[in-house]
């Protein structure tokens, strides 16, 4: 019996131990040793548990809700450039307004971006975004009320607080989702790409499609719903308590800056967004005033960019990891050159149907290209640090729409696609700048390391 127990207790111990890969995070299991009496069974007591942080990213309390408030900020910095016709600047010259409502809409971004380091020093983001969406809902209820013929300055004070609510939202969000970004950065912020164009088409076509149905303050009331839907719909949402670190110290910011990625991604995002919201911001009143096309048909035109856009970067994400990235540069850059250029000189409808396209496909690869370079180059996410990316890069997209109103005024509405065509080029230029920057640690660490063998 004792040579029967030195036997058998090896087969044990390894039938038992492959059985606990299984339970003994719960159970624990029995370990068998043999003895001069035989076998001898100990209780082994279960391992403590570990749950990965990351694998429950997408569960946290309140960050896929958090994400879809990107809809709401399309929405918001969307509208400006679809209700322009609505109060009539079609039928004037009166380009300088135009620019006036877009600085506004700027100013409001950067004012909520030290207004938001007060207000997560009190509330929980939850209850800043409730805070952003309530401003929203109360911004375009007072724009509703302040339509022409009322003074210009007046419609400027709500701009400015849909571009501050729209500035706090994007405070918060970026908060709350810090957990899935670090899961996933590239997914996280290309679904936050999707769901902001689709918040930029949405407003297009309420717009649109209400243009000869509704009054300028009904469209506007309609459009206050979404954003008030929304401040219920967090109100009772649970999110997770996340820190936030207002007062950082001077070193970590110092650099922040000095980092060459975090310096040519936020002048990238600030051309790129500048190209985009010159087109989204003027396009209509340039086809009135340029081709004779109704306001209606314009803002329809607007919705195809939007679509260009929304459905040109959904096919890029697929694309850029299958086709060459220069390749792909290349195509963009001339489709969106030549896009500025054919708006120009067009004198039809269909003309600018196809600049329009060619515009949109252009324009829709660039952001999926930077979302494939940077998608790991910080790993150590903050979310201030990139809502004050970000918040410069919508800064300079309502400042590119913002100098186009003096641009046509001192010189011709085909201004307003000279623009476009010079920062396509600038984006060229920072495009290649990141991909060499990418390149010289990898190149650094290969002339450092011994070679291991022939080659």
């Amino acid at each position: 019996m004792h040579a029967l127990g030195h036997a058998i207790a090896p087969l044990l111990s390894t039938l038992c131990l492959t059985r606990s890969r299984f339970r003994d995070t719960t159970f624990g299991y029995w370990k068998y040793k043999p003895t001069s009496k035989g076998v001898e069974c100990q209780a082994v007591p279960p391992l403590a548990t570990h749950v990965d942080p990351a694998s429950t990213s997408f569960t946290a309390p309140g960050a896929r809700r958090a994400l879809a408030g990107f809809f709401v900020t399309g929405l918001l910095l969307a509208f400006l450039g679809a209700i322009i016709l609505s109060w009539g600047y079609h039928l004037s010259n009166d380009y300088e307004t135009i620019g006036a409502y877009f600085l506004s809409s700027c100013v409001g971004i950067l004012v909520s971006i030290r207004a938001g380091l007060a207000l997560f020093r009190r509330w929980n983001p939850g209850t800043v975004l409730v805070i952003g969406c309530g401003i929203a809902c109360a911004a375009l209820l007072y724009l509703a009320a302040v339509g022409p013929p009322a003074p210009a300055w007046t419609r400027m004070v709500g701009i400015f607080f849909v571009g501050f609510a729209a500035g706090l939202l994007h405070a918060a969000i970026f908060l709350c989702i810090s957990p899935m970004y670090k899961h996933d950065p590239v997914a996280t912020v290309n679904l936050a790409g999707t769901l902001f164009g689709l918040g930029c088409l949405t407003v297009t076509l309420l717009i649109s499609g209400a243009y000869y149905i509704y009054s300028v303050p009904s469209m506007l009331i309609l459009l206050a719903v979404i954003p008030g839907f929304f401040a219920i719909f967090y109100k009772r949402s649970r999110f997770a308590d996340s820190s936030f670190q207002t007062n950082r110290p001077l070193r970590d910011v110092l650099n922040d800056i000095r980092s060459p990625s975090a310096v040519f991604l936020a002048l990238l995002l600030f051309f790129q967004f500048g190209n985009e919201w010159s087109i989204a911001g003027w396009l209509p009143l340039f086809l009135v005033q340029r081709l004779g096309i109704s306001p209606e048909k314009s803002l329809l035109l607007l919705a195809l960019y939007w679509i260009c856009l929304l459905v040109g970067r959904i096919v890029a994400q697929t694309l850029v990891t299958h086709v060459s990235h220069t390749r792909i540069l290349v195509v963009s850059v001339t489709a969106a050159a030549l896009g500025c250029f054919i708006l120009s000189f067009t004198d039809n409808r269909f003309g600018a149907s196809i600049g329009i396209l060619l515009i949109g496909i252009g324009f829709a690869p660039i952001y999926p290209l930077v979302v494939e370079k940077i998608g790991d180059r910080f790993p150590g996410y903050h979310p201030g640090f990139y809502n004050g990316i970000f918040s410069f890069a919508f800064a300079g997209g309502l400042l590119a729409p913002c100098s186009l109103g003096w641009f046509a005024d001192m010189w011709d509405i085909r201004a307003v696609m000279v623009l476009p065509l010079f920062g396509t080029l600038m984006v060229l230029l920072l495009l290649l700048a990141i991909w060499v920057e990418s390149r010289l640690p990898a190149q650094r660490n290969s002339s450092e390391a011994e070679p291991a063998g022939p080659s």
